[in-house]
Parts: C-alpha cells; structure tokens; sequence
C-alpha cells in the first residue's frame, strides 16, 4: 500500500474517531442538559407556591385541605419514609441472601431457572405488581391481621418485592466480580464456605451491593401506582403499620389531574420537596459507599 493511501486512511481513522466522540459527548450532554432542565422546571414552578405558604408550615403541617388552601405534607413524608425504609430493610435481606445463593451456594441448573425468574419480576409493570397487591395482599392482611388491609404493611411488601430484582441483579454480578484468588486465600486458611461468603466475598463487594441498595432505594421511594392501589390514600401520620397512608408520589399523581391554580403549584412544590429529599439521600449514601471503599 502506499505511503498517500496510508496518509488517507489515519485520516479516515482519525476523522472517524473524532466523529464518534462527537457522538458520544451529544449523548452525555442530553442525559445532563436533561437532568438540568427539569430541575429548573420543578423548582420554578414550586418554589413560588412554598415561598407564600412557608416552608415550615409546608413542610411540618399536619393537614391537607386543598378546598381551604391548607397544605401541609409532614404526613406524606413521613408515609413516605416509612414504606421506603420497610421495604429496604425487607428488600435487601432477601435480595443479599438470594444473590449469595445465585453466585456461590446454587449449582448452575438451578441457577438457569432462579435468575430468569428474579429478571423477570424486573419486567413486570407496577400497576401489576398493584392489582396483585389489591386482589391478595390487602385481603389477607384485613383477614389475619385485622384493619381495612390498605395498609403501610401492604406498601411495604409491594415495593420489598419491586426492588428485589435491583438489589439481586447488581449483588450477583458484584459477587462474581471479586477475584477468586480472594476465595481460594480463604479457603486455603481452613474458613469454611460459608465464612468465606460472609467474611470475604460479600465485603469485597461491599460498593456494588451498596449501589444496588442505593438504586432499590430510588425505586421504592419513587414508586406511585402500585403504592396508590395498596396504601388507602389517607394524609395522616400512621401509628401503626396497618394504618393507611398516602405517600408524596401518590399525593401528585392522585390530585394533578383536578388541580388548578395554587393547588396544581403546591404539588409541584410536594415535587420539589421530594426531589430534594432524594437528592440528600443519595448524598449521604454516596458518601457512606465512599468511605467503606475507601
């Protein structure tokens, strides 16, 4: 080949590249421009309407009352807390046990038919994930545990089997991650399997069991509705687990389509509240994963 057709093709090559990473850079800076502008979006259409009613007020109010412009969210936020941290504290337990079963206990046949199966519940729409919710859960709790069964407790176990997949998926792979020079260190030291699992392979992939935790988190406590069909609607703080609730999500998706005027701003202002919220909670989170990595 000679030296000009050479010439031409680095030239090619090179004009190529530069292309692709025009691409590339297009793409990154539509996730971001996209991030950017709804933010902007929510937070001046809700930042007026908590201006004029008082944060605090907004915030620590006890009673909602659109009729009598009477807002206040404190109980929806605490609602929407409590079904988060209980689906969490559910969700992970079973989602770090099952990923350990997947990546070190399973043999590969039944691993063939485990993992589909958890995938799948990936796929599954959340209005689905409320109807079962409706027809079986809420039933079963108002007959063995008494209450109307729209409930914190059917919010709960809802969303524990909604972030499951998440939690699984990314606990899995971050397992089968770890070297297994780590593995056979272990076992060479006379730790059984199990010690080996919990002592080495599970803190070794502490960051992506963590991250899967904090993507759980943003399903659960973003989720609307299934919450909306299991919960019961109702503002109050709850006193007991079989109490109804109403979340944040369920609060804007239930009343934007009748609302007008400072009612509609004052649920854009519930979405600022609650972008704000998931903003520090990923914060803190982050910041956790860093420092036990580090």
């Amino acid at each position: 080949m000679s030296w000009p057709n050479l010439t031409e093709n680095k030239k090619l090559r090179d004009l190529t590249e530069r292309a692709v990473e025009a691409v590339f850079l297009f793409c990154a800076s539509v996730a971001v421009l996209s991030v950017i502008v709804i933010t902007i979006y929510i937070f001046a259409k809700g930042s007026p309407a908590i201006m004029k009613i008082g944060l605090w007020q907004f915030v620590s109010g006890t009673e909602w009352q659109p009729g009598a412009e009477i807002f206040g969210i404190f109980p929806m936020i605490a609602a929407s807390i409590l079904v988060t941290l209980g689906a969490i504290v559910i969700g992970v337990t079973i989602g770090l046990f099952t990923a350990v079963f997947l990546a070190e206990v399973a043999p590969s046949n039944l691993v063939k038919v485990f993992r589909p199966a958890i995938e799948l519940l990936a796929g599954i729409p959340s209005v689905v994930y409320g109807f079962f919710g409706l027809v079986v859960i809420v039933p079963l709790i108002s007959r063995y545990l008494g209450g109307p069964g729209n409930s914190l407790l059917a919010g709960i176990i809802i969303l524990a089997v909604m972030v499951l997949p998440t939690i699984v998926s990314i606990a899995e792979t971050s397992m089968r991650a770890v070297p297994l020079s780590y593995k056979e260190g272990s076992l060479a030291l006379g730790a059984t399997h199990i010690q080996t699992i919990f002592k080495v392979i599970v803190p070794a992939a502490k960051s992506g069991i963590m991250t899967g935790v904090v993507l759980g988190i943003g399903r659960a406590i973003g989720e609307t509705m299934a919450v909306i069909l299991v919960t019961g609607n109702t503002v109050l703080i709850p006193k007991s687990i079989l109490d109804p609730v109403r979340t944040l999500t369920a609060n804007i998706a239930l009343e934007m389509g009748y609302a007008s005027g400072l009612h509609a701003d004052i649920l854009f202002s519930t979405g600022v509240i609650l972008f704000i919220f998931i903003m520090i909670l990923n914060i803190i989170l982050n910041v956790l994963i860093r420092k036990k990595v580090g």
